[in-house]
């Protein structure tokens, strides 16, 4: 699990395997990752874009950036938190994934908030 606070934004981070949409013999193993942003600020924010830097067990790298998530671009007041599951593919048993979410206060400079490095692995594929 990962859990990060940047300028009083919280992001935890859990992931799991999800064998039935993956397959090993082509291979493309699947990930899915929670994700719970919760606002412990004074201020509302929004979530405006996010990147993603992944890195397979060969060192292979794939950035992703985008705005918001899963289509959205949430707003939050003080005390709320937003939540969502999105997936990540890799053609490894293990990888690791971290990034940054652009955040926007109603009352001040945006900034990023980051997300520590979380693992992707099939279970006992890592010690």
């Amino acid at each position: 699990m990962s859990n990060t606070l940047t300028k009083g934004i919280r992001i935890q981070v859990e992931s799991e395997y999800v064998p039935q949409r993956s397959d090993p013999t082509k291979p493309i193993y699947i990930f899915a990752y929670h994700i719970t942003i919760t606002n412990e600020s004074d201020n509302t924010i929004q979530l405006m874009s996010r990147y993603w830097h992944i890195t397979d067990s060969n060192g292979n790298v794939e950035e992703v950036r985008g705005p918001g998530v899963v289509g959205k671009q949430p707003s939050l007041k003080a005390g709320e938190a937003f939540e969502y599951t999105s997936f990540c593919p890799l053609p490894t048993e293990f990888g690791v994934m971290h990034g940054v979410f652009h955040m926007a206060p109603v009352d001040g400079d945006a900034f990023e908030a980051r997300i520590k490095p979380f693992k992707l692995a099939i279970p006992f594929s890592v010690n």
